[in-house]
């Protein structure tokens, strides 16, 4: 049942129920709403039913039947009918005729499910089930067929009833939809009222939860092993997502185990607790060895006679409270009149209550049920006892509590004991008693800890297949319990193969040590107070090539470096030349640092020269470069040979030489010539333009004619150290630039000359990079879970072509930012998903050519990915009047992280398509009056909410609302409590409000007593719905009839409201003393002349002596007038008065005697007798002296004597013969003749001899002590 105040309101007063019906036959179903006109559908399998030969439908009033005519096996099956949001299904079962026998005794009908009007209704054979499944499972078939897709609350499918044997194992299930769920609900289990059943969880209880993708359903269960008689009772599933809740009841009944030797001829004779069924109740079992001879002699079968439990529960509980009342002697009477045949069980039973019921002779008052306590707080167990003096035991699970620390405090306060348990743990969640002799009251004690929250999230992570995953969080307390859920299903520890779990104080760690495709998807840790949730996208293994190996040339005993660099550092590979695998040698060597891989010839040789191949283990992709060996050809010339540069340039058009930056660059240039020529090396310097990403440059040869873009001017190179050096030897030049630079791109001039002549060759040098980083993106139609990334090309395309980007993000507070893409993207725009709504993200972009990956760009703006609300639910026309219409509707069910900004209402004229606001901007109210609209008009209306996202969808009315008042005859609903005579008093406000109805507004007219109101004292307001009629202060004249009357043109109606003011009464009248005899005096008095427009209650009457004046009171709520004042004093004088009261209270005066009433006294003189005066005095004398004492110095010392005399003696104290009485170190007391002498904080100053001397008129006496102060050493 679902919790007070979430209890969903069925639409329906009566509901259709299952049927058996014999084919061929019709079958009849009728279903009664609340109210009438409200549109009823009936439907089959999901799908709508109209009136058909098949199919009858009618509505009379609120009554809707559904016929079904010429019944076949076709027609059998699940049907429902809906009424705005409620939903109640039933089932139709065809039986063939010759088995359409009726069953002894009348069948009970289906009960609503506990669920509420939304509940399926079982058919009968399904409520008659007795019997469990073989595995106890109270839930439906395995395959979902009977789960229910009703749409209102939040399962698909509810726990339902279970029994179970003692000892057995029983499963309940609960099934909730999750495919409008952004994350997994939480479901939580109680036993009763509110015992957590997930503190619970061990050998006799699992709680176990799933995900089913196909379906999109979760699936929750509650596994109960090792059942107990204890477990019985009632339980509760509660559901509760963002914006939504939904609770469910069930309840366990568990049967106790039946041996073999159990089964005996007297099982026959055995009356079970409910007639027709097999079943023992688990409160009823004492009952099941009881004889029943009289079902023998009545030959009655139980197993066939079926009675309807609706019918009996309220029966019994009847019979139950007039069993307990009554006397033993009416018990058959009682038995015979309700129909009870079992009643020597039912006495049974009635006598262990009393007995239960019987009042303990220890405990006053004793333990409660169970207490529950968070963890870290202290709990007190109280107990009152009826002997304040007996001995109390506490006991823990059956082992007796010592006094240890402050752990457990024991406190005795009169007849209370309580046992004080602080700082509570886990430990201390047990059973207690409290012992009292031969008695004990037991509790059980529910620790219950503080709800764990994440102090640090969990983050989204991307690898590749293969890699290892770590998942981390960080928790607020140490050692918590926490659940690994992949997709809402929970990581146990039985899957430790594939998972492993770590803590490490506060932090969580799930590790998976090889990611597999099955293991993406989303991941969260669950504690007690929330849940961290984060993504994890595996993707297939897939190697990059940042930068592949290029062909070299090279010259004899030169050295060749062939270089790439892959995307995962540790991909190995295997080297080949020709096709075959190069072994490494003295010459050859290979090496791998990082993403790097090399392959290093030194000493090159013609025999080198071949196809080169690196191939990385694991991937299909070959990366290959071919190494030409340059051959240099020396001609023999005679003497005097002229310069010569020997490269093969055809033409001599200067060669391109690409280099990509970062990398080594080395120009070795052969040259011959006699006398040694000069070298000379010069880089032309040219102005460019940077070229934009976009086409590749066309060939440096083709734009070398054009004057326009390049200006040309010449540096000479001449360091033979540092980054950029020219080195010279006799047959050969080498340039050498370490790490190439864009600075390092263009022409360079290499001139030898010698006396005989000049050669000069030209070479292009070219050297590519990585583009530039893009600049920030944009973001654009942001949604729920996605949004639109814009951004523009790099300023620089690094000397190749863009071919493509790579998009990155990250949450806002994260470091770690995961790639989106591994195709590169061709477009400069992207459509990125799978984002969490309310989450702030960030977006980054790189540019990779064919070189590698650029430099991230700047972070986009954040941005967090918002959805609009849905549409919002029952919307309802409340009231139409001839130029207004007001409308209520409730909340969105999904409002998502951008909150609600508030509603728009619009509508449109019946067959149009234009709308129209009903009001300007939005309202927060879920109800509007819409004003101005054209009378007779019929318009639709529609309702969006809105949030920062925009607009939901629309609701709209099913219907067109016609715009006219609606007659309706004037009706006062006056209160039950103004329909009595109202009575007020005098000075208190008068407030009458009543409720009225009618349309158009009626006219309200108030009148006293048959005339008009006048006056500022009485107002009156009025509203479309009421009218008030106040007083701020009433007054006695206020009191009369009131008349109140409703008038819409010829129609009216009235109510009579009577009005009493009252005030205290006046004093009686005319007091006065008839009689005076003995000890007694007669009073009288007349009534008071205003009783304070009420009835008089009575009189007080009080006495007060002559000589005192003090007034006592004599008799209360006296109501005659004349009363006898009985135990007089002889011999005194009398005062008498008399209050009236009321019903507001006494009167503010009394009526008073004015002359004393005197008692006289009988003829008897009374003479005192003389007595001798006699003499008390007496002189001082010390009736215990003073003592020598020995103090220690820094504390009080006190000297103390008695004395005593007649008159009291003064009393002065003297040190060394000198007066203490100025000294303000010295305190003196005397109390009852004990003299007392304080010296505070003595020193040793104050030793010495004092005395202490008693002084009066018949002489003097003296006492002396010595003082010793001692120093502590």
């Amino acid at each position: 049942m679902p919790e007070p105040g979430k209890k969903p309101v069925s639409a329906f007063s009566k509901k259709p129920r299952s049927v058996e019906v014999a084919a061929s036959s019709p079958a009849v179903f009728e279903a009664e709403t609340e109210r009438s006109g409200v549109k009823v559908r009936w439907q089959r399998g999901g799908s709508d039913i109209s009136a058909s030969d098949k199919y009858g439908l009618a509505a009379e009033g609120t009554r809707h039947t559904l016929t079904v005519r010429d019944v076949g096996p076709a027609d059998q099956g699940p049907y429902a009918v809906i009424a705005g949001s409620s939903k109640v299904k039933f089932d139709l079962k065809v039986i063939e005729a010759e088995k359409a026998e009726p069953v002894p005794g009348p069948a009970p009908a289906p009960a609503e499910a506990p669920g509420g009007s939304g509940e399926a209704l079982a058919s009968t054979t399904e409520e008659e089930g007795g019997s469990p499944s073989p595995k106890g499972s109270s839930s439906a078939a395995p395959d979902g067929s009977g789960a229910s897709d009703d749409p209102i609350g939040l399962f698909v499918m509810r726990p339902q009833d279970g029994e179970v044997t003692a000892g057995g194992s029983i499963t309940f299930s609960a099934r909730v939809a999750g495919a409008s769920l952004l994350k997994p609900p939480t479901v939580k289990w109680f036993k009763g009222k509110w015992v957590d059943l997930s503190s619970k969880v061990g050998q006799h209880l699992q709680l176990h939860n799933s995900y089913d993708r196909t379906s999109k359903v979760y699936l929750f269960e509650l596994h109960i092993t090792d059942a107990q008689t204890t477990f019985a009772g009632g339980y509760r599933c509660e559901v509760s997502t963002k914006d939504k809740f939904d609770s469910c009841n069930f309840s366990l009944t568990v049967h106790e185990a039946v041996g073999p030797g159990d089964l005996d001829l007297r099982s026959a004779f055995r009356r079970t607790s409910l007639a027709g069924s097999g079943r023992r109740i688990s409160d009823s079992h004492e009952d099941a060895g009881t004889l029943d001879f009289s079902s023998l002699l009545k030959k009655r079968d139980s197993f066939r006679n079926l009675r309807d439990p609706r019918l009996e529960a309220p029966a019994e509980e009847d019979v139950w409270e007039i069993l307990r009342q009554a006397s033993p002697s009416e018990y058959e009477r009682i038995a015979f009149q309700h129909g009870i045949t079992d009643l020597r069980g039912m006495l049974k039973r009635l006598k262990g209550m009393k007995r239960d019921e019987k009042k303990s002779t220890a405990f006053q008052k004793k333990l409660e049920p169970a207490y529950q306590v968070s963890k870290g707080h202290k709990i007190r167990l109280t107990v009152e006892l009826a002997d304040p003096d007996a001995e109390v035991k506490w006991l823990k699970n059956g082992q007796e509590i010592q006094m240890s620390g402050s752990k457990y405090i024991f406190e005795s306060v009169g007849a209370k004991r309580t046992l004080t348990i602080s700082q509570c743990s886990l430990a201390d969640d047990a059973a207690y008693q409290c012992v009292v002799g031969g008695e004990k009251c037991s509790t059980e004690l529910f620790v219950k800890e503080p709800p764990v929250l994440i102090t640090r999230p969990l983050e989204d992570q991307l690898v590749m297949v293969g890699q290892r995953v770590e998942f981390e969080c960080e928790v607020s307390e140490e050692g918590a319990q926490v659940k690994w859920l992949k997709d809402g299903v929970e990581l146990t520890r039985e899957e430790t193969f594939k998972y492993r779990f770590k803590k490490d104080g506060q932090r969580h760690h799930l590790i998976i040590n090889e990611a597999t495709l099955e293991d993406a998807g989303h991941y969260a840790l669950r504690t007690s107070g929330g849940q961290a949730l984060a993504e994890l996208i595996v993707q297939e293994k897939k190697l990059e090539v940042y930068q592949s190996i290029a062909d070299l040339t090279v010259g004899a005993k030169d050295q060749a470096v062939f270089k790439c660099e892959v995307s995962d550092e540790n991909v190995r590979g295997v080297w080949l030349k020709n096709g075959k695998e190069l072994v490494p040698d003295s010459r050859v060597k290979v090496s791998h640092i990082g993403r790097v891989h090399k392959l290093t010839i030194d000493d090159v040789t013609p025999a080198d020269e071949a196809d080169y191949s690196f191939v990385p283990e694991g991937f299909a992709c070959n990366l290959s470069a071919k190494l030409h060996f340059m051959e240099v050809k020396i001609d023999f010339v005679p003497r005097q040979e002229p310069p010569k540069i020997h490269l093969d340039c055809p033409g001599r058009k200067p060669d391109t030489i690409v280099v990509v930056a970062g990398n080594k660059l080395r120009l070795d240039v052969p040259i011959s010539g006699d006398p040694a020529p000069t070298v000379i090396w010069q880089k032309t310097l040219t102005q460019k333009n940077k070229v934009p990403a976009g086409p590749s440059l066309d060939a440096p040869g083709e734009d070398a004619g054009d004057s326009n873009e390049w200006v040309f001017d010449k540096k000479l190179l001449c360091e033979t150290e540092g980054r950029v050096r020219v080195e010279t030897t006799k047959d050969r030049s080498i340039f050498t630039v370490e790490g190439a630079e864009k600075e390092d791109e263009g022409v360079y001039v290499v001139t030898v000359k010698n006396p005989v002549g000049e050669d000069q060759v030209n070479l292009t040098v070219k050297v590519i990079d990585v583009p530039d980083p893009p600049a920030a993106p944009k973001i654009s139609n942001v949604g729920e879970d996605s949004c639109t990334v814009q951004w523009e090309p790099p300023a620089y395309d690094g000397g190749q072509p863009v071919l493509g980007y790579i998009l990155e993000r990250k949450k806002k507070k994260s470091f770690r930012w995961m790639r989106l893409n591994f195709d590169l993207l061709r477009e400069l725009s992207h459509e990125a998903r799978r984002m969490i709504e309310g989450v702030v993200y960030e977006m980054r972009v790189y540019a990779v050519n064919a070189i590698g990956m650029s430099r991230p760009s700047p972070a986009s703006q954040p941005f967090m990915p918002i959805g609009p609300p849905s549409e919002p639910t029952h919307l309802a026309v409340e009231d139409v009047s001839d130029t207004t219409v007001s409308l209520k509707w409730r909340p969105p069910e999904r409002v998502g992280a951008g909150g609600l900004d508030g509603y728009s209402v619009e509508y449109c004229r019946e067959g149009c398509s234009e709308w129209a606001a009903a009001l300007e901007g939005l309202t927060e109210r879920t109800s509007l009056l819409v004003k101005d609209l054209p009378t007779g008009a019929r318009l639709l209306f529609r309702v969006r909410a809105h949030n920062m996202a925009g607009p939901g969808a629309p609701i709209a009315t099913k219907e067109p609302v016609t715009v006219q008042e609606i007659l309706q005859r004037p009706r006062l609903q006056v209160p039950r409590h103004l329909r009595q005579t109202i009575q007020r008093k005098v000075g208190e406000p008068v407030n009458l409000l009543i409720p009225f109805q009618g349309k158009p507004r009626p006219q309200v007219t108030w009148t006293k007593e048959g005339q008009p109101l006048a006056g500022e004292e009485v107002s009156i307001r009025n509203s479309p719905t009421d009218t008030i009629l106040f007083i701020r202060a009433a007054r006695r004249a206020h009191s009369g009839t009131y008349e109140v009357m409703l008038r819409i043109e010829n129609m009216e109606d009235k109510a009579t409201l009577v009005l009493r003011v009252v005030d205290k009464p006046s004093p009686p009248q005319d007091i006065r003393v008839t009689e005076a005899w003995g000890f007694n005096a007669v009073l009288e008095w007349k009534p008071p002349q205003d009783d304070g427009n009420t009835e008089i209650l009575g009189y007080t009457v009080q006495k007060a002596d002559k000589k005192t004046m003090e007034w006592f009171t004599v008799l209360e709520h006296y109501r005659r007038t004349h009363c006898v004042v009985s135990e007089l004093i002889v011999g005194n004088g009398y005062y008498f008065r008399v209050f009236s009261h009321n019903t507001v209270g006494p009167s503010d005066n009394a009526a008073t005697t004015k002359e004393p009433v005197f008692i006289p006294r009988p003829g008897i003189t009374y003479e005192p007798p003389n007595y001798k005066a006699l003499d008390f005095s007496e002189a001082p004398s010390f009736t215990r002296p003073l003592v020598n004492r020995s103090v220690i110095a820094g504390y009080n010392a006190t000297l103390c004597c008695a004395v005593r005399g007649s008159p009291k003696p003064k009393v002065s104290w003297f040190k060394n013969g000198l007066d203490l009485g100025e000294d303000a170190r010295f305190r003196m007391f005397s109390k009852q003749g004990v003299l007392t002498l304080e010296i505070r904080k003595t020193c040793p100053f104050d030793g010495g001899v004092y005395v202490c001397r008693a002084t009066n008129l018949q002489g003097e006496a003296q006492c002396e002590c010595r003082l010793e102060v001692r120093v502590p050493q």
